[in-house]
């Protein structure tokens, strides 16, 4: 009896604007990649819808903005909640992000809280403000993130998304930097840009 021969198994493909097909990454497939030395220190990738992104560049003013908005939160944050900064964060099977401030309930370990329970996630954008504003905004509506700032370190304009669904944010906000960010769950860490010492 002859056997009919198996046809390769095809990896699963995503589509990009342009409509050339990708090949789609689990997060345990990146994992492994990073296991085997394929990704270096120096290779600064995330995993968004299923495509391996390289992060932009971060320049002196991200730093700066990214470290003073850190140390606010630091210091208002009530007990029972935890703050990582460009933590490897893998909240399901098909992403890796690292944003930069991710604050979220202390009962979770910060690499798989599930995005429905963060309590904020902030990206700074300096070279990145069009990547934080689609790609990562879509993520992490899909992820069910309630309350996704994108602070643009040149001009402390924070962009704010919130009602998230798997069709992306309902809502997004424009806040300049001398009125006052109010943290959707989080009442006690209201803050103006203004008043922080970003020169």
């Amino acid at each position: 009896m002859n056997e009919i021969p198996r046809q390769p198994k095809t990896r699963p493909t995503t589509q990009a604007a342009e409509g050339i097909p990708r090949l789609r990454w689990t997060l345990a497939e990146f994992e492994r990649l990073a296991e085997l030395g394929i990704f270096t220190e120096e290779d600064r990738i995330e995993l968004i819808g299923g495509e391996l992104v390289p992060m932009s560049p971060k320049g002196n003013r991200h730093e700066v903005v990214r470290d003073e908005l850190m140390n606010w939160f630091i210091g208002c944050l009530p007990k029972g909640v935890r703050l990582s900064s460009e933590i490897g964060w893998g909240p399901d099977a098909t992403a890796y992000a690292e944003p930069d401030l991710l604050i979220y309930p202390r009962a979770f370990k910060g690499i798989s809280v599930p995005g429905e329970n963060t309590l904020l996630v902030i990206e700074v954008a300096d070279s990145s403000w069009r990547v934080d504003t689609t790609a990562k905004a879509n993520l992490y509506a899909r992820l069910g993130v309630r309350d996704y700032w994108v602070v643009n370190a040149r001009t402390l304009v924070t962009r704010i998304y919130r009602d998230p669904s798997i069709n992306g944010f309902a809502s997004a906000v424009d806040v300049p930097p001398n009125e006052a960010l109010l943290p959707l769950l989080i009442a006690s860490c209201a803050v103006k840009l203004v008043d922080l010492d970003m020169a």
